[in-house]
């Protein structure tokens, strides 16, 4: 880690990742169909560590988005801004941190409607691979469902 605690946290994911994608085709039903979809995506690092950036591509969707990550040293956390091409607006934030290597970041939004605590986690990070798993929670965190998941492999040149 460079500069102040939690500067640096996504450091790791810099560079060009392959991503297997599997995510319920609806976020809120536990009995739907999962379905799954490969993506690529760069990430870089900017603000001495205090600023990350990717933009992913998934390709047999024909879509694209986009992630910011601030990292707010006052507070000691983090906020992740998502983007997505199809829209072209953020999302409201979700905000958090890395403990024992393991990245938590709460939220809240809406869904078809619905409004929803979202929940990012960031776990299994190496210098080659990583994990992302979202889940909601329509009952203000006392149940979450994931609804889903990213595999990310690191691209050799």
């Amino acid at each position: 880690m460079n500069g102040s605690a939690g500067t640096g946290d996504f450091d790791f994911f810099v560079g060009t990742w392959d991503v297997a994608n599997r995510r319920r085709t609806d976020f809120l039903d536990a009995s739907s169909e999962w379905e799954e979809f490969p993506g690529v995506t760069h990430g870089s690092r900017h603000f001495d560590g205090g600023a990350h950036f990717d933009e992913i591509d998934f390709p047999t969707k024909g879509s694209t988005g986009l992630t910011l990550r601030l990292y707010d040293p006052e507070l000691a956390r983090w906020s992740l801004y998502w983007a997505s091409k199809r829209t072209g607006t953020l999302f409201p934030p979700v905000t958090g941190a890395f403990r024992d290597g393991r990245g938590e970041f709460h939220g809240d939004d809406t869904y078809e409607g619905t409004p929803v605590l979202v929940r990012f986690v960031w776990s299994g990070i190496t210098e080659d691979a990583a994990r992302w798993e979202q889940a909601f929670s329509v009952d203000g965190g006392t149940s979450w469902l994931t609804n889903w998941v990213m595999e990310f492999e690191r691209r050799r040149r």
